[in-house]
């Protein structure tokens, strides 16, 4: 069984439940109390997929404009990107373009690596401020394949989000 690394990049604006999401895919629970990450965080995760064994190093940045100009930097060398936007917050998703911009830019790969889009607090109904149409127009536009919408609370999605991602990544490598 070979073994293989894969960073990825979460970026979002602040607020939208990036390391939220993370802590649930990492420990199967939901904390109200996150603290704001300053900078960047990293975590990583050991999985078993199509008899290889990953190691996911995910590296959350600060979503604050402040921390903005350490994006470039971090993200170079990634294999995929998560962008993240708040369902509740039209404004989080109006911001792609910047985040993407960012990131696209420090990639060395001939082609596009991974990238999904993903909107969370999808348990938030009653709060929505972006329908899903809008969002799948806003992800075609942009020529991401892949968009999902989580719910760190509840659970929902978290898991198949980043198995869908690494899943990705090993296809961009021909891996499976």
């Amino acid at each position: 069984m070979s073994q293989r690394a894969f960073k990825v990049c979460l970026f979002g604006d602040g607020g939208v439940g990036k390391t939220t999401l993370i802590n649930r895919y990492l420990t199967g629970l939901f904390d109200m109390e996150t603290m704001v990450t300053i900078g960047l965080d990293i975590k990583s995760k050991r999985l078993e997929i199509e008899g290889e064994v990953i190691n996911l190093q995910i590296w959350d940045f600060a979503g604050e404009d402040r921390f903005r100009f350490l994006l470039p930097s971090y993200a170079r060398g990634s294999s995929g990107g998560i962008f993240m936007y708040d369902l509740t917050n039209r404004f989080s998703l109006i911001h792609l373009d910047d985040w993407l911009t960012i990131f696209e830019h420090e990639q060395t790969q001939p082609d596009k690596i991974p990238i999904i889009m993903v909107g969370g607090k999808s348990d938030l109904h009653e709060n929505r401020a972006v329908t899903k149409e809008e969002t799948l127009e806003i992800a075609r536009n942009h020529d991401i394949p892949i968009l999902f919408e989580t719910s760190s609370k509840t659970g929902e999605n978290v898991d198949f989000l980043f198995d869908t991602l690494t899943r990705e990544i090993m296809k961009y490598y021909n891996l499976i």
